[in-house]
This record gives structure tokens, C-alpha cells and sequence, in this order.
């Protein structure tokens, strides 16, 4: 039962700490809308998104007016397009980010994923036409966002395709330089990536989903901030208790928001992602909790073990709420996204390699860093596959989402407005990785993939 401190504290962390439901999103199963004609199979998806996601937004609206709890996104993922597209033959599969954009555009949501393809270890010829069609795809569309998953602890990787991503990146942003490279925001390249995930870009419907589903990404930076400003001097050991005691309070508003949206909607509730995803406010980054840890600024030496702390305390936290917890569930780290994040990478203490080294315990990856025009496509894809094998190796979900931007050099800035914030031009090795990018074919996946 809730008593009455509770529900003060609830109110508290929502009007004064930044606390919101980041994103509701719908996943809907798009394998029944496949057909050798594309222009049929397109349709099929159109009609069955707006069947299925017409009362989205207006319900997501009732709820939040009704609950008093901000809920920032509206979305829908799909199941990877790779799979509907494959009884197209060679068609233009982009055809298919214009269904999906107009779909989103007719049911009102922020963004849509599953503009998505599976090739962990290989590629079909849908896969291929699917990846090439990329770079035109986000520079027509505007909701559409895209993700590639290129490795699994199962599989290796496949390096094939993350050569190809890398070029694919590199064209993504040319095609859209006139809007400061933004169509690779909307584009990330996966290691083991999760079937379940709300959060965009890289939000895709698996195929072991149901029909359709809830899920809700909750985000609590901000409140977790403000509790360890009470904690100065305190040991590592309390600071995580009460690190995992906030993570619980957020965890049952996102499970409440989710149930009431799936009984609203008549769909099922799939999971809670409690992840602490910042924005560009002051008062709601993950860089200053890590601060607040005793760090003079986010990237010095002990970043890692602090992040490390955090995400930890927070998927435990987030357990003890729900037996729904899923997606990708800890702390995410945006750079664009992230005040602190960026004021640090300004000031140059906190860098690609030290980024690296965080993602090795945090939830996800290099996420909305920037970098010179001029990077090369094999020093992308050799990031890529950097950070590939630490998911691969350590079995967690890695990520890239890179904006190599177009007539930028290190000290620029780009302004991609909104959740996307802004991004400082980072320096990258100039060393090159050509030749061993092209050697392509597939890393083994390790020893320890052997469970059966």
C-alpha cells in the first residue's frame, strides 16, 4: 500500500526532479503484412499501424493528465522491415519508410522503429537492399528510425556488415548535411540487440513479441541527483542502497502508467525500461550523478567505477519493483544528450576512449557522439566494431549511434533541437583502420557462447 509520504514523494520527484515517462511505445507485428507486390505490402502496413495505434496518443494523453505524470514520447516500433520487405523482391524497399512515416505522421507519435535488419552473422539479399536503402530512407522521412544489428554473443560478428554500416553512416550524414548530419541520430547499430526496447533509435518489434504490445521507458536522472546530494562522505555501499531504494519508486510509476495504458489500449503490457536517460535540461544528466559521486568532472579517472555503481543499483532497484523489467534497463550515456556529458566533452576530460571504456558497464554504447566530417567510413566501422566486441564478449547489448558531421571539425558544434540536444565535434584517432576493416568476414563468437 502507499501511504501518504509516498505519494508526496512521488509528486515531488515528478514536479521539482525531472522525473517523467520518457517514452510509451507500441510494438506491432508486421509479419502478416507481407506480399510479393510492394506497393500492396506498404499499404497493409499503413492500415494496420493506424488500426492498431490510432488511440495511442489520445489515451497516453488521458493517462497523463489524469495521473499527473509528464510522459514525454509517444512510439511505435515494428517488426524489422527486412523480414516484411523479403517477399518484395528488388523493389525500392524505402517505399516502406514512407508507409511507416506517414503511418506515425497519421497516429501522431514522435518517432517510429523498425526500419531494421537482423545480420549477426550474415546477410540475405533483403537485408542487403534494406541497408543500402538507408541513407535515402532517413533523409525522405522524418520519423523514421533505423536499426542494424551486426553481432551477438551467439553469433560473432559480422564484419561484412560493419564495414558496410560504416559507409552507410558516412552517406546517411551527406544526404542529410543541410540538417547538420541528423538522419544518423535516427540510425544505430546493435551487438545483441533486445527485442523489447521503447527507446529510439533503435526500437524494433521482435519476432518472439506478440501481436502487439506496451512497452514504457521510464527516466529518473534528476531524482537521483537530488537524493545523493544528501549523501556527500557517505561509503559506496549506502550510496548504492539509496541509489536502488530511488530506482524502486521509479519503477512502480512507469509499471502504473503501463498497466493503465495497456488496459486503456486493450493490448498487452510487455515490460518497464528503467533506464536513466537524460536530456539536455539542466538538472536531468547522468554525468552530474557521477559527479555528485565525488568526480571533479565526468570522464576523469574513476568514471567507469561509478557508472559502474549506478547501473547496477538501478536494474536492482528496478527488479525489486517489477517482474517486468526489461528493454535495456540501467543508465544511458548520450552525449548530445546530456549537459554534463557535453560540458565535459568540451572541456576535453571526457573522450571517445573513455566513452568506451563506459559502455563496458553501462546499458548500451557510444550514443549521439559527433565527429569530423571527414572521418573516414572504415575508422566508423572499425568503432563500430570495437564496440561490438565489448558486447559481445561481456554478453550485454553495445551500440553506436555516430554522426560523422558533414563540414565539421573538432571545437564545432551541431544543434540537433529537441531530446537530441547538442553535440560537440570530437576528435577520433587519425590512425588508420582500413586494412583491417577490409579483411571482412565474421569474429568468432567466444568460448563461452557454448551453453547448450
Amino acid at each position: 500500500m502507499l501511504n501518504q509520504k509516498d505519494i508526496l514523494s512521488t509528486i515531488e520527484m515528478i514536479e521539482q526532479q525531472h522525473l517523467d515517462i520518457r517514452t510509451v511505445t507500441m510494438g506491432i507485428s508486421l509479419l502478416s503484412c507481407c506480399d510479393e507486390d510492394i506497393e500492396k505490402a506498404c499499404r497493409k502496413v499503413y492500415d494496420k499501424i493506424c488500426r492498431f495505434a490510432q488511440d495511442l496518443v489520445p489515451k497516453a494523453e488521458e493517462i497523463e493528465v489524469e495521473f499527473g505524470i509528464p510522459i514525454v514520447n509517444k512510439r511505435i516500433s515494428v517488426t524489422p522491415i527486412a523480414l516484411v520487405a523479403a517477399a518484395c523482391g528488388d523493389a525500392d524497399y524505402s517505399l516502406f519508410a514512407h508507409a511507416l512515416d506517414e503511418a506515425a505522421k497519421t497516429c501522431g507519435v514522435d518517432f517510429i522503429g523498425g526500419y531494421s535488419a537482423l545480420v549477426q552473422k550474415g546477410m540475405s539479399e533483403a537485408d542487403q537492399r534494406l541497408i543500402t536503402s538507408i541513407p535515402k530512407a532517413l533523409s525522405e522521412t522524418e520519423l523514421v528510425c533505423s536499426s542494424i544489428n551486426v553481432g551477438s554473443s551467439k553469433t560473432g560478428i559480422n564484419m561484412d556488415a560493419v564495414e558496410l554500416m560504416g559507409r552507410i553512416i558516412k552517406q546517411t550524414a551527406e544526404e542529410t548535411a543541410d540538417r547538420e548530419g541528423i538522419g544518423c541520430a535516427k540510425l544505430v547499430v546493435f551487438c545483441n540487440a533486445v527485442e523489447d526496447n521503447p527507446f529510439m533509435a533503435g526500437a524494433f518489434h521482435g519476432v518472439g513479441e506478440p501481436e502487439k504490445v506496451i512497452n514504457v521507458g521510464v527516466s529518473g536522472p534528476g531524482v537521483v541527483h537530488h537524493v545523493l546530494k544528501d549523501m556527500k562522505g557517505r561509503p559506496f555501499d549506502e550510496v548504492a542502497e539509496t541509489i536502488k531504494k530511488t530506482a524502486f519508486r521509479v519503477t512502480r510509476v512507469g509499471q502504473l502508467v503501463a498497466q493503465e495504458a495497456s488496459r486503456r489500449l486493450d493490448t498487452p503490457f510487455g515490460i518497464v525500461d528503467l533506464s536513466l536517460a537524460p536530456t539536455p535540461a539542466v538538472g536531468d544528466s547522468v554525468a552530474r550523478i557521477l559527479e555528485e559521486m565525488g568526480l571533479e568532472t565526468c570522464g576523469t579517472h574513476g568514471t567507469t567505477a561509478a557508472l559502474a555503481l549506478l547501473n547496477d543499483a538501478v536494474k536492482k532497484g528496478g527488479i525489486m519493483a517489477s517482474s517486468s523489467v526489461g528493454g535495456l534497463s540501467g543508465a544511458f550515456i548520450p552525449v548530445s544528450e546530456d549537459e554534463g556529458m557535453i560540458a565535459a566533452a568540451n572541456c576535453g576530460t571526457l573522450t571517445i576512449d573513455k566513452l568506451e571504456a563506459m559502455t563496458c558497464v553501462c546499458s548500451v554504447g557510444l550514443d549521439m557522439i559527433a565527429v569530423p566530417g571527414d572521418t573516414t567510413a572504415e575508422t566508423i566501422s572499425a568503432i563500430i566494431a570495437d564496440e561490438a566486441a565489448i558486447g559481445m564478449i561481456n554478453s550485454k547489448t553495445t551500440a553506436v549511434r555516430v554522426i560523422p558531421a558533414p563540414g565539421k571539425k573538432v571545437g564545432d558544434f551541431i544543434e540537433l533541437g529537441g531530446l537530441l540536444g547538442t553535440a560537440p565535434i570530437m576528435p577520433v584517432h587519425p590512425e588508420s583502420s582500413a586494412d583491417f576493416i577490409h579483411r571482412g568476414g565474421r569474429i568468432p563468437a567466444p568460448i563461452h557462447s557454448l551453453k547448450n
